[in-house]
């Protein structure tokens, strides 16, 4: 299997400007999972089966790797411009460490480097991978827009917060993990069987997050617990919250929504313990594992190999993550 890091420290990113070069630079070096190139490359490796014939095929599918990782920390940098986050993977996020418009500027050469990794895709199987990429472009910004538009609608239901981290966080990794296995010659139907799995196993993953953001061990989670809380933002979570609790858990809830004075603290813990009350973790968890087990069941129409063996295991492990 291709070292992707070793792919993205490869990367060259000492050009002039500085100003716009460097933050790039410190974005790809402060780590990450690397989950959506690593799902590309897998994506390769589950057609080619491991043959020697088709073996270049997975080096054949590394630039669109590269791409969708170029690309989902451009969305990470702009992103954390419209959130004000400060910290992303521990470290201070661009826009803090430089300006906004540093972040700004910086995050569109990102995406305009993602483009340029893409067009070294075989040119037989380029116009497919670009038609997916900008289909799966789009999607991420209209989920981005629901989301923040979400912040200001206060009947929002769990259908639509549903189809929002789909667009924003699903589209990714379920195209990562298409793209790869179409380089690779995957047929139609494993195509889709691909794409199916990263789609379920990006809506699994997203919920887990919500939950881990309450629930989670700030050791391992890799930023504060209760961010979500703090922010009201809609999440899986507090949308179960409002749905279900009886009219004086949902006075109780909302207080704590519309309050502008408050200790941090005290509300993560009110909200926490409102939470525990209704079961709203017990509820994502089911729906976690309900989209993890349709994620497994692609599985089965791709072939028998170590690469969909490495799938089975991350699906698995990501329902005991941070347990």
């Amino acid at each position: 299997m291709i070292d992707i890091n070793k792919a993205i420290d490869a990367l060259k990113w000492e050009k002039e400007p500085r100003g716009l070069y460097e933050p790039i630079s410190y974005t790809l070096a402060s780590g990450g999972k690397r989950i959506r190139p690593t799902l590309t490359l897998i994506g390769a490796e589950a057609i080619v089966n491991g043959s020697l014939l088709n073996g270049d095929a997975i080096e054949q599918a590394v630039p669109a790797a590269l791409a969708f990782e170029v690309f989902h920390n451009f969305t990470l940098m702009h992103d954390d411009v419209m959130d004000r986050a400060e910290i992303r993977r521990g470290q201070p996020t661009v826009h803090v460490k430089w300006n906004d418009n540093t972040a700004i500027l910086s995050g569109d050469q990102m995406l305009i480097e993602a483009y340029k990794l893409l067009s070294d895709v075989p040119a037989d199987k380029l116009p497919q991978v670009l038609k997916w990429f900008n289909e799966m472009a789009t999607g991420i910004c209209e989920g981005q827009q629901m989301d923040m538009d979400f912040e200001h609608e206060s009947h929002i239901s769990i259908d639509d917060y549903l189809k929002m981290i789909e667009l924003k966080t699903a589209v990714l990794l379920a195209n990562a993990l298409r793209t790869g296995g179409y380089i690779a010659g995957a047929n139609e139907s494993e195509q889709q069987a691909l794409y199916e799995y990263g789609l379920h196993i990006g809506l699994a993953f997203q919920i887990q997050d919500d939950i881990l953001d309450v629930y989670g061990d700030p050791k391992t989670f890799g930023k504060a617990i209760g961010g979500d809380i703090c922010s009201n933002k809609k999440t899986f979570l507090l949308l179960t919250a409002l749905e279900t609790a009886d009219a004086e858990t949902k006075a109780e809830l909302l207080q704590w929504l519309i309050a502008t004075e408050h200790d941090e603290q005290k509300k993560i813990a009110a909200v926490t313990a409102i939470y525990s009350r209704l079961g709203v973790r017990e509820a994502g968890e089911t729906v976690m594992e309900e989209h993890t087990s349709l994620a497994l069941a692609q599985l089965d129409k791709l072939p028998q190999n170590a690469a969909t063996e490495k799938l089975r295991v991350l699906a698995e492990q990501l329902v005991t993550r941070n347990k």
